[in-house]
């Protein structure tokens, strides 16, 4: 049924969980199908009886198994109540595409056995063992569990954050820097300071679909600025500029998400100018920055963060469940956003910060983030020419980060295909879900890094037949 790994640091309890769970969001599993008997999967598997009860019983209170008396183990029903069995059973129900409540699907629905539209990294490119040993280290000191970090974050990461900023020619002090939950929470505490109801807000189009969320619960129209291989449309920017007069544009100049898209020096320096010509805040989330082999400047490197609120975060590099990220801002508005934080939520986690602090203090982080980049464009090289062979057009090569975005002639609705996918068993990124005004597209956003396997590819090609023979 599963292959299960002793060699590996992943426990053979968590092993056996994550497996079947892949199996029953995939559909491999049904609902209501018996699992093998508690004996009987040990000694299939070669594990041990306990470690078997251990799985079995994690899936049974996460709300994928049920025990009935004297019969064993199933897979739960929809109608025994409890948790969503899987992406399959709700994509065969939903009678249209919603981005929200497809989002909310990639994370209760992230151990489907394939993910090519995925936003996070596997667990084998991470810089796991960095963690482990700050964790260990971090429980030998005997760390604080009476009280609070600091409003600001731990210090400590503050001030190496700063220093390894000033190698971007980003000059700050670590009293700039502003620890927060991840990159999301800093933009969060940035649109409900800066933007109040009715605010017009400039966004890459297409973009981010959480902050597309978050402009919208705070009151403000965001105003879609289209994306090009080279940054931005810039005659479409100066047009919306003129006509909603926006308070902030909120972007990702460098290997963007959905497009993995690159703005060059000349549309920086000409955002900065419109910026200041047309009294706007710049918002650049910056956190695929370690990612970038390149030396190249930021918006916060040529403006000094004067009207540019810079943002950055380690989920991407280090781990998504540390939920470290952080924001430079100029020390005016730098002082209300940490009051706004600490009326949100009081302080961040001390805890996993100095976590982080241990991992990019690492003697071997510089080596990882070599490699991780270097995995990251040979991915990209092999998932282009696969996406090519099969007759997708390619938005952008960059050989780095960790997305391509492609479409197919014979595939005109990415909603659609996600939702066959998630009956296979395969997460897709659909177009849609990243577009300012939702609408039926091709698109599709790859993650390179989940992108190799041939069920992937052969789905693909099934479903491009299909195309081709409905148009003839």
């Amino acid at each position: 049924m599963l292959t299960l790994s002793p060699e590996l640091q992943t426990p053979l309890v968590s092993q056996i969980v994550d497996g079947l769970r892949g199996l029953i969001a995939g559909q491999v599993l049904k609902p209501g199908s018996k699992l093998p008997s508690i004996r009987a999967f040990a000694v299939t598997h070669g594990v041990s009886v306990f470690t078997v009860v251990e799985a079995y019983d994690r899936l049974v209170a996460q709300g994928w198994l049920v025990s009935r008396a004297n019969a064993g183990f199933f897979v739960k029903r929809r109608d025994e109540g409890g948790p969503l069995v899987g992406a399959a059973s709700v994509a065969r129900e939903a009678p249209r595409f919603d981005a929200r409540w497809y989002l909310k699907q990639i994370f209760e629905n992230r151990n489907l056995p394939l993910k090519p539209g995925c936003g996070w990294l596997p667990h084998d490119w991470l810089f796991g063992d960095a963690v482990r040993r700050s964790m260990r280290q971090l429980s030998n000191e005997g760390p604080e569990l009476d009280g609070y970090g600091l409003p600001s974050g731990h210090m400590a990461l503050r001030m190496m954050i700063a220093e390894s900023l000033a190698e971007h020619q980003i000059a700050v002090e670590a009293e700039q820097v502003l620890l927060t939950h991840g990159s999301s929470q800093a933009l969060d505490l940035v649109a409900r300071r800066v933007l109040k109801p009715g605010d017009a807000v400039l966004v890459d189009d297409p973009g981010y679909p959480n902050l597309l969320f978050m402009l919208h619960f705070v009151g403000a129209r965001p105003i879609g600025v289209p994306r090009t291989p080279t940054g931005y449309d810039l005659v479409a920017l100066e047009a919306l500029i003129l006509e909603h007069k926006p308070k902030a544009f909120f972007t990702q100049p460098r290997l963007q998400s959905p497009t993995c898209s690159m703005a060059s020096a000349a549309h920086l320096h000409r955002l900065l100018q419109l910026a200041e010509q047309h009294d706007f805040l710049l918002v650049e989330n910056d956190l695929y920055a370690d990612m970038d082999a390149s030396s190249r400047p930021s918006l916060a490197s040529l403006d000094q963060l004067r009207r540019v609120v810079y943002i950055g975060s380690y989920s991407k590099t280090i781990s998504p469940n540390l939920r470290v990220g952080y924001l430079l801002a100029r020390p005016d508005l730098l002082a209300e956003l940490v009051q706004l934080k600490m009326i949100a939520g009081l302080t961040s986690s001390d805890i996993a910060e100095r976590v982080t602090f241990g991992v990019i203090t690492d003697g071997r982080w510089r080596k990882h983030l070599k490699s991780l980049r270097d995995r990251l464009a040979e991915a990209h090289r092999q998932v282009g020419r696969r996406l090519d062979s099969l007759g997708f057009e390619l938005f952008h090569e960059p050989e780095a980060g960790m997305y391509l975005w492609a479409r197919h002639p014979d595939l005109p609705d990415s909603a659609e295909l996600s939702q066959l996918g998630t009956q296979e068993g395969i997460m897709l990124g659909p177009g849609q879900l990243f577009l300012v005004e939702p609408r039926p597209t091709g698109w599709l956003r790859f993650n390179v890094a989940f992108s190799e396997d041939e069920r992937l590819w052969r789905f693909l090609a099934q479903r491009i037949e299909q195309g081709q023979q409905l148009a003839q």
